[in-house]
């Protein structure tokens, strides 16, 4: 008997498929698994995607691309509207492919990256707490991309949809490596 695959087949029967008693009205073989990861993906992408709306377009009150370029110059961020278009860019981007669950560790990137640039240039010295104007809210944003990232978007993802298994130790890492070293950049030109 092959213990390293009886385990695991063990896992996937519980998790993904036969032996999951009482069939799930969102298709055969789905699981809580799969319906707590688009919940997730859905809160967090939709999230992110809405701030950077609020940079880009000035949608759910926010400033828009002339008074979010403003105000990255004035952080040191030169040409202000080309920043605009990274951070908005990644947060709109970033979020709408993590709430689709396509491609899934480029989404976790750009939200990841997103959220460290924003640690390293506003919330870090304001400390952990959010009420503070620190970096709790990011931490939790990043944590859970990645996350999505490491246990896969589930059954109801475009990913899954198109046969993408972008899961996994390897992407989750990838991903993390992606966002640290793109923010690195951003932030290092900042003047």
């Amino acid at each position: 008997m092959n213990r390293r695959r009886v385990v695991p087949r063990a896992v996937e029967e519980m998790t993904m498929g036969p032996g999951v008693e009482g069939g799930d009205p969102a298709g055969p073989g789905t699981t809580g698994l799969d319906a707590g990861m688009l919940i997730l993906r859905l809160v967090v992408g939709l999230t992110m995607a809405a701030h950077g709306a609020q940079k880009l377009f000035g949608w759910f009150g926010g400033p828009g691309f002339t008074g979010t370029a403003h105000f990255l110059e004035q952080m040191g961020f030169r040409p202000g509207g080309l920043h605009t278009v990274l951070s908005g860019g990644s947060e709109l981007g970033g979020g709408l492919l993590l709430a689709l669950g396509l491609l899934t560790p480029l989404g976790a990137a750009a939200v990841t990256g997103s959220m460290v640039a924003a640690i390293a240039t506003v919330t870090w010295e304001n400390g952990f707490i959010s009420a503070k104007g620190g970096y709790e809210y990011n931490l939790v944003l990043i944590a859970s991309a990645l996350a999505i990232t490491l246990a896969g978007p589930g059954r109801l993802s475009l990913d899954r949809a198109l046969g993408l298994r972008l899961s996994g130790w390897r992407w989750g890492v990838g991903a993390a490596v992606l966002a640290v070293a793109t923010s690195a950049v951003v932030v290092s030109v900042r003047r």
